[in-house]
């Protein structure tokens, strides 16, 4: 699935004119999203975040979990 969003997620202004405005890819090519931006500015923003505290999660142990409480 190919999701594209046209929505800068930095100033949360709708970007109308997509074609012409900077763009990152985040996917494999087939599956993937397409965030567009209002300029190169919000991009770079954008690319600079990181989350505070990343979680990686390795393994498939939601075949095993179940839900206590």
């Amino acid at each position: 699935m190919h999701i594209r969003t046209t929505t800068d997620p930095i100033t949360l202004r709708d970007v109308p004119d997509f074609e012409h405005h900077p763009c990152l890819y985040e996917g494999d090519g087939e599956h993937g999203l397409e965030i567009y931006f209002e300029n190169e500015r919000t991009k770079k923003m954008y690319t600079a975040l990181k989350p505070h505290d990343p979680l990686v999660l390795r393994g498939a142990d939601s075949d095993d979990y179940v839900a206590e409480g």
